[in-house]
């Protein structure tokens, strides 16, 4: 992607270049959530101990009272107890619940959960787990066990926890390296191997770099699994770009996958300006995805000395976009009539009938089974359309639905676009400073922000320390061009685009959206 550093509170500017920070932004507001009830209604150790609140339709019973104590960041015996309780269909939505709230007394009921019969339990209590990290060192031996464990959806946990601690320098993270190489190397599970090659990328700072991007080359080359294959490469790019070997280069940038060919010319960007390397970038101006096409033209403007393009303000001369999308023409669902003004979603709004039980490496790495809401974004381009996942992130979908049942959207422009990173939009003022006067809190998920993801921007602070300010994310979200997969650690991913994703490829910063509705659910 390209990109600047964060200038600044009421910035809109993210990166792909530097590691501390990147996405998007609004002016800084502080939220002081209310504090939470006294605790009533707990029942017996040996049940599921939830305050009565009534369930929707198909909804599972206590999915609501979870969502609301998750959402006041408040470290509750509630929660605990259900964790404790042993009931599959709540106790991992507890653990969730629990990291979430970046408590340090969640350690204790997270770890013991992490031993539990249930994988969907052992997934979220690992996961969870890892979300303390970022305020708290963590027990790093319990992650390198977890490593080990059994099925692949509790190792796709703890590999995104060593990230996360790595990420953030905590004791004994750095020798998670070792155990993360073995899981790339060997691991039977692609997804558990696509997420190593990921990880690693934290250690580029380690000792040893040249050492870490020779094995992830070396996998690259005998990987056949497409979407490890396209992890690999993006690693490389992000972290080792000055320490892969030239062969792995030259084999990248004619790699047969056009994620593989774009994370190769975005790294010889990134690298030291010379003959060779602008002729292998010449090379690839004319290959078929328009997604190289456009970072290979971005790789040569700065090996020429120029910079990233911050703004997609026109197309530029001699580039060809994708062709136009077909026109999603199914019937929008009518708008609700005499709605209020948008404002902060409550528990009460979220959907919650689709249970979180991801018992394999694929569900935690995506939807669960069922029908989904779904949004067509009509633009001055052409339309996409995004399907919306609930069960990860139920406030941020509530939020997103309720804006665009109230046609908030409609009309807003696109303020900023850059090739190879994020479309971003939202912003009733057009230039990234504007929201709805509240925010929500952030729901992070194990899902990747992989290509044509829908995610929420943040606030961030000042340079020189510039980071995300969790919890400021309001009505502004981006739409990912190519896997950004450094974004998963603070941004909230609450869907994926169904179809249309070759209109975002024609979007410029005068475009902007027409009408945004729901469709039928699928």
């Amino acid at each position: 992607m390209s990109g600047g550093e964060p200038r600044g509170r009421k910035s809109t500017y993210l990166s792909n270049v530097s590691e501390p920070m990147e996405v998007v932004g609004r002016g800084f507001v502080y939220v002081k959530v209310r504090a939470l009830i006294a605790v009533a209604g707990v029942v017996a150790a040996a049940g599921v101990v939830l305050c009565p609140v009534a369930a929707a339709p198909g909804e599972q019973p206590g999915y609501r009272r979870l969502v609301e104590l998750e959402s006041t960041r408040s470290f509750s015996d509630e929660l605990t107890a259900v964790l404790a309780s042993g009931d599959g269909r709540v106790a991992g939505r507890a653990a969730l619940a629990l990291g979430r709230t970046q408590d340090p007394r969640a350690a204790g009921p997270l770890k013991n959960a992490t031993a539990a019969q249930d994988v969907s339990l052992r997934a979220l209590a690992v996961y969870g787990y890892g979300l303390l990290s970022a305020k708290y060192p963590i027990d790093t031996a319990l992650v390198a066990k977890v490593l080990d464990d059994t099925a692949a959806a509790v190792r796709v946990a703890a590999v995104d926890a060593a990230w996360r601690a790595m990420a953030a320098k905590r004791p004994g993270a750095a020798a998670l390296g070792t155990p993360l190489l073995a899981r790339l190397v060997s691991d039977t599970d692609p997804i558990v191997r696509a997420r190593a090659a990921t990880a690693l990328s934290a250690w580029k700072d380690d000792v040893g770099p040249a050492g870490i991007a020779a094995v992830i080359a070396a996998a690259l080359a005998r990987e056949r699994n497409r979407a490890v294959r396209w992890h690999e490469a993006w690693t490389l790019r992000r972290a080792f770009a000055t320490v892969t070997a030239p062969a792995a280069i030259r084999a990248g940038l004619h790699d047969r996958d056009e994620l593989v060919r774009i994370a190769f010319a975005d790294l010889v960007g990134r690298r030291k300006a010379t003959p060779q390397a602008l002729r292998q970038l010449q090379e690839l101006l004319h290959d078929p995805s328009w997604r190289v096409r456009e970072q290979v033209r971005e790789s040569i403007t700065l090996l020429r000395g120029g910079k990233r393009t911050e703004h997609l303000t026109a197309i530029p001369a001699g580039v060809a976009t994708p062709a136009p999308a077909p026109a999603n023409t199914e019937s929008p669902l009518p708008r609700p009539t005499g709605l209020g003004p948008p404002g902060k979603p409550l528990a009460a709004d979220a959907r919650l009938d689709l249970p979180l039980q991801p018992a394999t490496s694929a569900l935690m790495n995506g939807p669960m089974p069922g029908p989904h809401p779904r949004v067509r974004i009509g633009t001055t381009k052409g339309t996409l359309v995004v399907r919306l996942y609930p069960e990860w992130a139920p406030l941020t979908v509530a939020n997103f639905l309720n804006l665009v049942d109230r046609g908030y959207y409609d009309g807003l422009r696109w303020f900023r676009i850059v090739p190879d990173f994020v479309v971003q939009t939202g912003d009733p003022h057009d230039n990234g400073e504007g929201d709805a006067g509240y925010t929500i809190p952030a729901e992070e998920n194990p899902l990747e922000q992989r290509s044509g993801v829908i995610s929420m921007g943040l606030n961030y602070t000042d340079p020189p320390d510039a980071h995300a300010i969790r919890d400021s994310a309001g009505t502004q979200f981006y739409i990912t061009l190519s896997p950004q997969l450094h974004l998963g650690r603070d941004f909230t991913v609450f869907g994926e685009v169904e179809n249309g994703f070759s209109t975002l490829g024609r979007l410029i910063e005068k475009d902007r959206m027409t009408r945004v509705e729901r469709l039928a659910d699928d």
